[in-house]
């Protein structure tokens, strides 16, 4: 009985290890069938172009306008290579050389910069690059897979989407409310500017690169984004982490129109981290129920009692949480809707979009100098932005720009009085 089982178990063994290898055997050749019947497509619908012009072959024509001309070798892209293809020659009566229609269109297209980009972006390396794509037969000569090649793409279309980032206009955004923040990436800091305009979307407005998060690199960004259209005669609101200097880069700027709302995420994160390990549950909790109050006042109360708690024994702590008390809670005095108040309390959208970059970079081994992390970074960026959707509590941003409004009426009743 044993014997038998054993033996039964060996044939079923030996059908799964056959079926394995038929299934490899039919997706092997099923894709060798594919490309070879694609090919064969493109070689008749050529020659059906050559006729057109030609005429059939060997037919006679009085009025012949041209002849073939044989086959020369020329290369298509298929699968994110290059791949040799015999081209049809049609020459007229004078001997000029004829261009076919099909062959003509599909030279034009070159998706091998876009693939090189997908691929890079996803993760692959350019050592890998080759292994990631479909194999095709052995009998399609291919080039245009090798480290350099695919760098050398990638760094082109790179550059364009740099460039693209850096001309962009932004005369017709209606901004609301714009994000700032820096990452670091080697020795250097990337200041990334997230806008909100009034119909609730998103926009990558640009990016700035610095040997630190300075008052000057900052200025300099907002300084370019005004040169490329952004208004600075209306007041906007900034959500903005504890850094100081790109607090100063805003009011140098826009002066009194500027409305900051310092990041409270950014704030519990620097309060706790000169906390011991056993306060920081509690005075978390404490924060967060201040930071969830649907009363300024309330809130700002709560704060206020416990930087007094922690002043005698954890002055430091307490320094932090007096610092720009008021700002963390900016939004909460417009009365907005709750999600609302919620997105633009923190950074997190514009970390998230710095997350972005921090993803795609990490197959990078070493970075060789600004170019190449500005380049990285302005990609990172513009892929991330084109998954945008509209902000949490968007409804309610009409709210927020009646408000917006009524500080500047407010600002300039001050001004001429």
């Amino acid at each position: 009985m044993k014997e038998s089982a054993r033996k039964f178990a060996e044939r079923e063994a030996g059908t799964q290890l056959r079926l394995v290898g038929l299934k490899d055997l039919v997706q092997r050749e099923l894709r060798e069938f594919v490309v070879s019947a694609g090919m064969s497509a493109l070689g008749v619908l050529l020659e059906e172009e050559r006729t057109a012009l030609c005429g059939q072959r060997y037919e006679h024509q009085s009025g012949r306008r041209a002849h073939r001309g044989g086959h020369v070798p020329g290369e298509l892209v298929m699968g994110g290579r290059r791949v040799s293809v015999k081209r049809p020659r049609a020459r007229s009566v004078d001997g000029d050389e004829l261009r076919l229609p099909s062959w003509e269109e599909f030279s034009l297209v070159d998706p091998l910069h876009e693939r090189a980009l997908t691929q890079m972006i996803v993760g692959v390396s350019t050592r890998k690059y080759e292994r990631s794509l479909e194999p095709v037969a052995a009998t399609v000569k291919t080039r245009g897979t090798s480290k350099s090649t695919v760098s050398r793409r990638f760094i082109e279309i790179t550059e364009e989407q740099m460039r693209e980032l850096f001309q962009r206009r932004l005369d017709e955004l209606d901004l609301i409310a714009i994000m700032l923040d820096g990452v670091n990436i080697a020795e250097h800091v990337i200041v990334v500017a997230l806008g909100v305009d009034t119909n609730g979307q998103k926009h990558v407005l640009g990016i700035r690169e610095g040997a630190t998060e300075n008052a000057a690199t900052c200025t300099a960004l907002l300084t370019d984004l005004r040169s490329r259209g952004m208004s600075t005669d209306k007041t906007t609101l900034f959500v903005l982490d504890g850094g100081k200097a790109l607090r100063k880069a805003v009011v140098d700027v826009f002066g009194e129109r500027a409305k900051i709302q310092r990041c409270q995420a950014h704030k519990l994160r620097n309060v706790l981290d000169q906390l011991p390990d056993y306060m920081r549950p509690t005075v978390k909790s404490t924060m967060q129920q201040a930071y969830a109050c649907n009363n300024v006042v309330h809130a700002r109360k709560l704060l206020q009692n416990l930087s007094r708690t922690l002043g005698k024994d954890h002055p430091s702590a307490a320094g932090s949480l007096d610092e720009g008390l008021e700002e963390t809670l900016t939004v909460m005095a417009m009365r907005l809707s709750k999600p609302l108040e919620r997105f633009l309390s923190t950074t997190n959208a514009v970390e998230n979009l710095i997350g972005s970059v921090r993803d795609i970079g990490h197959c990078v081994k070493r970075w060789r100098d600004a170019d190449m992390i500005v380049r990285w970074t302005a990609t990172a960026v513009l892929e991330a932005g084109s998954k945008f959707r509209r902000i949490s509590g968007y409804k309610d941003v009409p709210n927020l720009v009646r408000v917006l409004r009524g500080h500047e009426t407010i600002a300039l009743e001050q001004n001429i009085a």
